[in-house]
Parts: C-alpha cells; sequence; structure tokens
C-alpha cells in the first residue's frame, strides 16, 4: 500500500487518467472527488463487497441449478 500526505485542494494521479482530489476535511472526515472515465467504475469499499457477494451467491445457486437439471 502506498500511504501519501495531501491537504485540502491537493490530488493525486493513478494511471494516467483518474484523479483524486481532497476536497474537504472535517475532524476524521474526508471528502474526496473522483474524476475518472466512465468505463471505470468507482465503488466505496462496503458496496463492491456486497456486489461481489451477491455475485457470489448467485453463481452458487445457478450452478446448483444447473446441476439439478442435468441429474
Amino acid at each position: 500500500m502506498l500511504a501519501l500526505t495531501r491537504k485540502k485542494g491537493e490530488a493525486l494521479v493513478i494511471n494516467n487518467d483518474t484523479e483524486i482530489t481532497i476536497l474537504e476535511i472535517r475532524g476524521d472526515q474526508v471528502k474526496i472527488g473522483i474524476s475518472a472515465p466512465k468505463e471505470v467504475p468507482v465503488y466505496r469499499k462496503e458496496i463492491y463487497l456486497q456486489i461481489q457477494k451477491e455475485n457470489e451467491d448467485s453463481m452458487n445457486v445457478e450452478g446448483l441449478d444447473a446441476l439439478k437439471k442435468l441429474l
């Protein structure tokens, strides 16, 4: 993991086309802005993990149904 220190208004660039800017700092909360191409998905981690779990659950159910149909 790369750890960087940024101040309000400062930014960093990832992969030449994604920019993350520090918009606001209030106590222990930091508001960031993300500029990325439309084809690059951006999720909060808890949402990303939920999507991954739902995809895994869906694959398990579909796999069982397919096996039942074969038997």
